[in-house]
């Protein structure tokens, strides 16, 4: 059993209370650093634990930290990104369900480090019971002196507020998330400024994952030093995977990123295989957004080596034999499984969840969700093929923020490894029409595109 750093008391039962969390050594670390800590010790701390980002990108917390800029007399924020819109990503939304607390208290010491007197819980608009608990647990601390004015008699005042999206997949990307917490349309800014210059309403920002922010919680119990002795290389510390699709034991698992793939698919501690003794066929091991990676490719590298779960192993050999750790959102797909409308399903996504902001992304996802549509229902042509992956490669690094990137990727890695697939719904199209590949209980009776 690896080491459990977020979710080792996850089941205490009455956990979520602050009774319970407190008895069990909760709010410890706000102690020791609001009383014996300055803020800019704090930060030293995350950047030696070598905390990457959990939301999705992996860039150094500590680092992000250390950029935001503090102008005399001038307000800044601390923005917890609770907008867990990825498919396939559930991690954050177990841990502010089971252990509410131990959010509060990352985001106490981290607005402690950063200066921030009013920090916000953005949270998805579709996780109302989890606004409800995590409101609980703020006016639980706030009641037993640890938010609000003068905490734990240093002067230090803070309140913490909990905001809820409108269920837009976009405000998972930070300028967009700040914008409708402004109360405006969740449009992705133009960068620079960046947040950590001019962010909510124009002041010193920083935004952070819900996995990241609890996880400074261990981070200044144990020591960055400590904290970083867990995992290897660049890929310290714990992460949380959220693993679902053809498994046995879909769910959310703190893994301490030394484990190999296959250790994890297959092992009764983590996924437990796949159900009906059926093969694997492919792995989207971050996210919805990152590259697919084929049986063969999920377990060795292109090199053939053992392929890990972190950050490093999972994206060796770039997107030609690699994908990314992403926010953990470990989808499996068995032999029976079809790429082409798996594909189309992410196509969909993507394309209803565009602002609309940029002409590539606009319009590129549309057109892709359209090939796409054609192809699985056994009406495209070879020609198609080529155009999916011109129009991909068109979108990916030609917009504002990366919904662009992450709508092109999975088409592009789709294509790469599964060619020979898109080839037979051309070349077998009446047996796509009437196969279990089919859409004929798939497609969108309300929204079915046209070509």
């Amino acid at each position: 059993m690896g080491r459990k750093l977020l979710l080792e008391k996850a089941h205490v039962p009455g956990i979520r209370s602050y009774e319970v969390y407190r008895r069990e050594g909760g709010y410890a670390s706000v102690e020791k650093a609001l009383k014996t800590m300055s803020p800019e010790a704090i930060v030293e701390e995350v950047k030696k634990s070598g905390l990457r980002g959990r939301g999705g990108a992996g860039f150094p917390a500590g680092l992000k930290w250390s950029f935001i800029a503090k102008p005399e007399g001038v307000p800044r924020h601390l923005v917890c990104n609770a907008d867990e819109s990825e498919p396939g990503t559930f991690k954050d939304r177990y841990l502010m369900e089971f252990i509410p607390h131990l959010l509060i208290e990352g985001l106490i010491v981290s607005s402690y480090a950063l200066g921030s007197h009013a920090t916000y819980i953005y949270i998805r608009g579709e996780y109302a019971w989890i606004t409800d608990i995590l409101e609980q647990a703020i006016n639980e601390a706030k009641a037993n002196g640890f938010l609000g004015k003068n905490i734990l008699g240093t002067g230090f005042d803070c309140e913490i507020y909990v905001h809820r999206g409108a269920g837009a997949y976009i405000c998972g990307e930070e300028t967009a998330l700040i914008e409708s917490l402004e109360g405006k349309r969740g449009n992705p800014r133009i960068k620079p400024p960046f947040p950590a210059i001019k962010g909510a309403w124009g002041r010193p920002t920083v935004v952070n994952n819900v996995e990241t922010l609890a996880s400074v919680v261990p981070i200044i119990n144990l020591g960055g030093e400590e904290y970083a002795t867990i995992g290897v290389g660049k890929s310290t510390g714990t992460k949380l995977i959220s693993a679902c699709g053809n498994i046995n034991k879909p769910g959310v698992y703190e893994i301490d990123m030394t484990i190999s793939v296959e250790e994890f698919l297959y092992s009764d501690e983590y996924c437990g295989g796949i159900p009906n003794g059926k093969k694997l066929k492919a792995c989207i091991p971050g996210g919805s957004s990152v590259p697919i990676l084929p049986a063969n490719l999920l377990l060795k590298t292109a090199k053939g080596e053992t392929r890990y779960m972190n950050y490093e192993s999972l994206s060796d050999g770039g997107f030609a034999s690699g994908s990314m750790m992403g926010s953990g959102g470990f989808i499996v797909l068995d032999e029976d499984q079809c790429i082409v409308r798996n594909t189309y399903s992410l196509a969909r996504f993507y394309r209803h969840e565009s602002c609309g902001q940029c002409s590539p992304c606009r319009e590129g996802t549309g057109w892709m969700e359209k090939l796409l549509y054609r192809l699985e229902k056994g009406e495209g042509k070879s020609s198609d093929i080529d155009l999916l992956w011109d129009i991909q490669s068109k979108i990916e690094g030609n917009t504002i923020c990366p919904l662009g990137d992450a709508a092109a990727w999975p088409v592009a890695a789709a294509i790469r490894h599964f060619r020979d697939e898109f080839e037979w719904h051309v070349t077998h199209a009446a047996e796509a029409q009437t196969s279990n590949f089919g859409l004929a209980h798939y497609a969108d009776p309300i929204h079915v595109p046209t070509v």
